[in-house]
């Protein structure tokens, strides 16, 4: 690869220059479903062992307790809210993503934001506008990798969510093109993410680091601590060290013209965005049929299912989120498929294990990646061919906002029953209007 000199430049001007009456209001309303959904998944995960573990760890040398972790009465130093926060998050794989790239975008840049917000005084445009445009960074980051970089085995969400929390963050500390382009490359060299550690606790790490270290990014970069001057596009940055053949388009035609949000998805279900095509099938064929009738499944899907989600053998609840075999099976046996469908109880459920067995998997590059087909043989000798092109939470398909609350209202129940978190769907939705956002994240913890 060539180094293509002036890109991280012209992304920090981008971030620097850009103002909260430039974003529509179409995308406005988009980050706002986005957070919604950061709460709700937050919430979901923040009693999780890899929570309770780290935040464990990192108390020992937290001098400080400077901001919130969500959904609990715990406050620590806000590097380390945003490292919690990040990881909490993204633990159930029920967190937003990003179609293009599969980047699970809003994990890593809205800790960052919402820890910053409780360290200066932050109004809402300028939470919202610091969230659209880490978001846009980080998006088009793993634009320029993609689709070679996951199969390789990075896990882009980390890779690539580090630069978006730094340039966020870079833009809610009020910092020039100069001081960006020091926090993106900054956040470069701390890069880091591999999937071999998806289904584990180690994948927490990452996730979390990439809120963390690209918040701090940030924070060095406003005191002057200089980075390079092409950190992604330099004969040794980013994109050269990944050794994909870049793709420019993706990372810099169209910038403050297309916005990235427009492409997220949200989940209705809590594994790998690309088990939820399936997901639907299965559910919907359910509902008119018994699980005992079926004797064999056949599923064709996008190669990208196979390389991320083909594992027929599973020991944990953690690792079922990215297994196909194990969602389709829980999801015909139960009818369901939330977070009890994603249990270790249900891996070890021998109903579930069998139905495991029966299924046969095949890809098909014309099958997109929200899309699916599958054929069910029953015990009476017919053939049940169910498809669909758009998964529920697909841009073209997209959850209703209602729903999103509605996901966030469940959450909060299951954390404690009762919790009223109406106030802080209201605070979201109304954001444009607030002068101070420091009490956010405190919404979220039950009184």
């Amino acid at each position: 690869m060539l180094p293509r000199p002036g890109v991280t430049q012209d992304l920090a001007r981008f971030v620097a220059e850009t103002k909260w009456q430039d974003v529509p209001d179409k995308v406005r309303h988009e980050a706002k479903r986005a957070l919604l959904n950061f709460f709700a998944v937050a919430i979901a995960g923040c009693r999780t062992g890899p929570v309770e573990m780290a935040l464990a760890s990192l108390a020992d040398f937290s001098g400080g307790k400077q901001a919130t972790v969500i959904g609990r009465t715990d406050r620590i130093d806000a590097l380390s809210a945003a490292f919690l926060n990040a990881a909490g998050a993204n633990v159930f794989d029920y967190c937003d993503t990003h179609l293009p790239t599969v980047v699970h975008p809003t994990s890593p840049v809205a800790p960052a934001l919402l820890a910053l917000a409780e360290l200066r005084r932050v109004t809402g445009p300028e939470l919202l506008l610091a969230f659209v445009l880490g978001f846009e960074i980080e998006c088009r980051v793993g634009g320029a990798v993609s689709p070679g970089h996951y199969p390789k085995g990075w896990h882009i969400t980390s890779t690539c969510g580090v630069f978006g929390s730094a340039a966020g963050a870079a833009k809610l500390l009020g910092l020039d093109a100069k001081q960006v382009a020091w926090a993106l490359g900054n956040a470069s060299t701390q890069s880091a993410g591999l999937c071999e550690c998806l289904g584990w606790p180690a994948k927490s790490i990452s996730v979390g680091n990439a809120a963390k270290n690209g918040l701090w990014s940030a924070l060095l970069a406003e005191k002057g601590f200089e980075g390079p001057a092409e950190p992604i596009a330099g004969a040794q940055g980013f994109l050269a060290a990944m050794g994909e053949p870049p793709n420019w388009a993706a990372l810099i035609d169209g910038l403050g013209e297309t916005w990235e949000l427009n492409d997220n998805s949200i989940k209705p279900y809590p594994c790998g965005f690309v088990i939820h095509p399936l997901l639907d099938c299965a559910l919907d064929w359910r509902r008119d049929h018994p699980a005992a009738a079926v004797e064999r499944i056949a599923i064709r899907g996008n190669p990208l299912l196979l390389q991320r989600t083909d594992r027929p053998d599973v020991a944990s609840g953690r690792e079922s989120q990215v297994s196909l075999q194990h969602a389709v099976a829980a999801a015909l046996v139960t009818g369901k498929a939330g977070l009890d469908q994603f249990t270790d109880t249900c891996v070890n459920d021998p109903a579930v294990m069998e139905m495991r067995g029966r299924i046969e998997v095949a890809s098909d590059p014309a099958i997109s990646t929200i899309a699916a087909e599958m054929d069910f043989f029953t015990a009476d000798g017919r053939q049940h061919s169910v498809a669909t092109r758009a998964a529920r939470g697909s841009p073209s398909n997209p959850m209703k906002d209602t729903e999103i609350e509605d996901k966030l209202r469940a959450e909060a129940g299951r954390w404690r029953p009762g919790h009223d978190i109406q106030p802080l769907i209201d605070a979201i939705w109304t954001l444009e209007k607030s002068g101070d956002v420091s009490n956010l994240a405190a919404m979220t913890v039950p009184r």
